[in-house]
């Protein structure tokens, strides 16, 4: 008997636990008009500011070594999630652009931070994007299907984590 009701004890705590999982919410993307000004993350230092290299120069001092630490960045926000404001896309000279995800999604942006001219503060590396994992960010970005299908081979690019993003003049 005592065995009969130490196993329906048994089986009443394991199957509460099983139905009391906390869920974990990642905050939502701030809203707003990313103003001159705002910052998401952690706040970027006047000196980071002033010492902010352009991404061109990010792009050389990558071809030296495979990655930079505690760099800060200037650029123009080409594009950012938009079912978060998880990562946004740099502009280069050339046109092309280059991605930044936020240190431990620990931070989002607004949508309306693309077209900003904005200064990054964190750490920068060339890397290779697998297939999926860019297949992913297409269909963040809203791509056509047509756009994702089109994406059959790894790409070698610069990703940058950032600590802190300032929106600049």
């Amino acid at each position: 008997m005592k065995s009969i009701i130490y196993s329906f004890v048994l089986f009443l705590c394991f199957s509460t636990l099983s139905f009391c999982q906390e869920a974990v919410e990642k905050p939502a993307p701030p809203s707003g008009n990313a103003l001159i000004g705002d910052f998401y993350g952690a706040d970027v230092s006047v000196v980071s500011i002033n010492k902010a290299i352009s991404v061109e120069k990010l792009e050389s001092k990558l071809k030296d070594t495979k990655k930079e630490e505690g760099i800060a960045v200037k650029g123009e926000v080409t594009n950012v999630c938009e079912k978060r404001g998880c990562w946004i896309t740099l502009k280069m000279e050339d046109g092309s652009s280059f991605f930044v995800k936020m240190k431990d999604y620990a931070f989002f942006v607004p949508t309306a931070l693309k077209g900003k001219k904005v200064v990054l503060e964190g750490n920068a590396e060339r890397k290779v994007t697998s297939v999926d994992e860019l297949k992913h960010y297409a269909k963040d970005a809203k791509k056509s299907k047509a756009e994702i299908d089109a994406i059959t081979a790894p790409k070698e690019e610069i990703r940058f984590l950032a600590d802190g993003i300032k929106v600049v003049n």
